[in-house]
């Protein structure tokens, strides 16, 4: 009795191995029928080449996106609108300033002043939130600090 109990454990441990090394077979040829190589280290080798050249990708993508970062800086980012009354208490307040301006507060302001007679439209240039040729009035000030 006990050989037949030794057989049959036998029997049912080669039916185990024989089925993992059936599933391993068929992965096996599979992997090589998809990659057309003959040999694991050919595999090997060209999923390493391929590695490599994505990671020089990345790099490269990389290196193009930071400096499209610093060019963006350049860019007009924020916009800044204040309301304001010019003659004191006569009207209301229908001028207001435009402050458009990059990530430095480098831009122009647009200042349009609304009067019986008209509109009347003035721009300034703005370095570092500073005035370049002429000086700014706090308004002007004002939009360029509330500009988002």
């Amino acid at each position: 009795m006990l050989i037949y109990i030794l057989i049959g454990a036998c029997f049912f441990w080669l039916l185990i191995l024989t089925f993992i090394f059936v599933k391993l077979r068929n992965h096996y040829y599979n992997l090589i029928s998809t990659t057309k190589k003959e040999r694991l280290d050919d595999i090997l080798d060209s999923l390493i080449s391929g590695e490599r050249m994505l990671k020089a990708e990345v790099d490269d993508l990389k290196k193009r996106l930071e400096a499209e970062v610093k060019k963006s800086s350049l860019h007009l980012q924020k916009i800044g609108l204040v309301r304001f009354n010019p003659f004191g208490t006569v009207g209301g307040e229908q001028s207001f300033v435009a402050a458009f301006v990059d990530q430095e507060n480098s831009g122009i302001v647009l200042n349009f002043i609304y009067t019986k007679e008209g509109l009347r439209v003035y721009t300034k240039r703005v370095k570092k939130g500073i005035g370049v040729e002429y000086e700014l009035s706090k308004e002007e000030e004002k939009a360029i600090e509330k500009s988002i």
